[in-house]
């Protein structure tokens, strides 16, 4: 199975990269599966209906989220309606929505989708790792799915390489989201988990973050307020984690990252096209 997972859409010039490029890739790389993270598509902060839209239209079989989940109030209400809208799962109880989803591929096959946050640096949560046994178990790889993927949306990369190793095995696929940089250490683990710390983004690098550079600089100067942060306006790199898996183990045999744009290195999967 090719699944192919991209790391945070930032806005305007994200979503336009996602719209460019996704629709001939499931095609060129006859992908099954594609997971995006969308909790930075609003602006630069959120996701809303008409957006979240867009990338299931662009070819998105699912769309996780993270610690700016609730940043578009709307997302409180249509997450319940829209099944392959996921936040994190461990987010307190109670919380609107789900944190995972069981999609069906083209040809029959079942990939879970598993949104988890960390919680070294970020907002108060559950435990990560209890909440993914609590999935797997209702879930197991093999007999409840033919692919399992975990959005590790976390701060930390040592938090990130824990949970890896903590499913190792058990997983198809680890990446790691939030920091908008996309990492070199991707690679399949002894057990036949793929991992990846960050996918990067799917914005413009031509930024801080996918944002306007004056005014984080001027906060980050002189530690005074600088306004509202304002998404940039130039043209998207699309980042994300490319993983091919087993048909009979649903473990990964191959992995690469993905780089298509005009400022970062470009980066395919190798034998897809």
């Amino acid at each position: 199975m090719r699944i192919l997972f991209l790391g945070d859409v930032v806005a305007k010039p994200g979503r336009e990269a996602v719209q460019r490029h996704l629709p001939s890739l499931r095609e060129r790389w006859k992908l099954d599966c594609v997971v995006i993270n969308g909790e930075n598509s609003a602006g630069t902060i959120g996701i809303t209906e008409a957006i979240c839209n867009e990338l299931l239209d662009a070819g998105a079989d699912c769309v996780t989220l993270g610690n700016h989940a609730w940043d578009q109030r709307e997302a409180l209400v249509f997450i319940e309606r829209e099944h392959r809208l996921i936040r994190p799962a461990n987010f307190m109880r109670g919380t609107p929505g789900r944190g995972s989803a069981l999609i069906e591929t083209k040809n029959g096959a079942r990939v879970l989708v598993v949104n988890l946050i960390g919680r070294v640096f970020m907002q108060v949560s559950d435990d990560p790792f209890a909440e993914i046994d609590r999935q797997m178990e209702a879930c197991p790889l093999g007999p409840g799915c033919d692919a399992l993927l975990i959005d590790m949306h976390a701060e930390a990369t040592s938090e990130k390489q824990a949970m890896a190793h903590y499913v190792d095995g058990r997983c198809s696929v680890v990446v790691g989201t939030h920091t908008h940089v996309p990492t070199a250490d991707h690679h399949i683990l002894p057990g036949g988990t793929a991992y990846m710390s960050d996918a990067g983004m799917c914005g413009d690098y031509d930024s801080i973050l996918g944002v306007d550079k004056a005014a984080p600089m001027h906060r980050l100067m002189f530690s005074t307020p600088s306004g509202r942060f304002e998404a940039t306006d130039g043209t998207a790199t699309l980042c994300g984690f490319a993983v091919e898996t087993d048909d009979r183990t649903g473990l990964a045999k191959g992995c690469w990252a993905v780089r298509l744009g005009p400022i970062l290195e470009e980066s395919r999967p190798k034998g897809w096209e």
